[in-house]
């Protein structure tokens, strides 16, 4: 019961520090799991943002439950997972109250634009460190950088293209090239 109660609080107090959606909560989410609470590896932290996107449902919230679930199976996840959410559930509560009267106070546009820019810088700073634990082989850093760059255009140009779609072409390129790579070993896997 005390380790469900740690889970609770600890996502808890991620949901209610962290602003911007799942990608900002990565790097209290690392600090928490692997640094402090060491419930996770550095390796399972690295590959929690893909494992989380192929889920359904918001990262930060899939990272939760993998944890949670990690640590004290199905009642671990579930712990984890209402931690994770009950603040922001709380706040937009009490906000829906008086939404009207919030949007128009300047000293809460003014919130909204810098915590905007600090969300943006807490994105950059989880990709950082995600590639930064990546092991660097040829094929990851060229997907890698051909994702990012497409991704880059497909935003400056304002071009509807998901994410999803570009993920399963990544992973098309890298099957095709792992099928290539085998065929010029004579057939045999690594």
């Amino acid at each position: 019961m005390k380790k469900l109660l740690e889970l609770f609080l600890n996502f808890a107090k991620i949901g209610l520090f962290t602003f911007g959606g799942g990608y900002a909560m990565l790097p209290l989410i690392e600090r928490v799991c692997v640094t402090d609470k060491r419930w996770i590896s550095d390796e399972e932290m690295a590959g929690m943002p893909a494992l989380a996107e192929s889920s359904p449902g918001p990262v930060a919230i899939n990272c939760a439950t993998f944890v949670g679930y990690r640590q004290k199976g199905i009642a671990g996840a579930a712990a984890a997972t209402l931690g994770m959410v009950t603040p922001s559930f709380i706040i937009l509560l009490v906000i829906s109250f008086f939404l009207d009267r919030f949007l128009e106070n300047r000293w809460v546009a003014g919130a909204f634009y810098g915590i905007k820019l600090a969300v943006g810088i807490l994105i950059i700073d989880a990709a950082v460190r995600l590639f930064s634990k990546l092991k660097k082989k040829a094929l990851t850093v060229i997907i890698g950088s051909v994702s990012f760059l497409i991704m880059t255009a497909v935003n400056i140009f304002a071009v509807k293209l998901s994410s999803i779609v570009l993920m399963l072409i990544a992973a098309a390129a890298g099957y095709i090239i792992y099928l290539a790579g085998r065929k010029r070993r004579g057939g045999k896997a690594q």
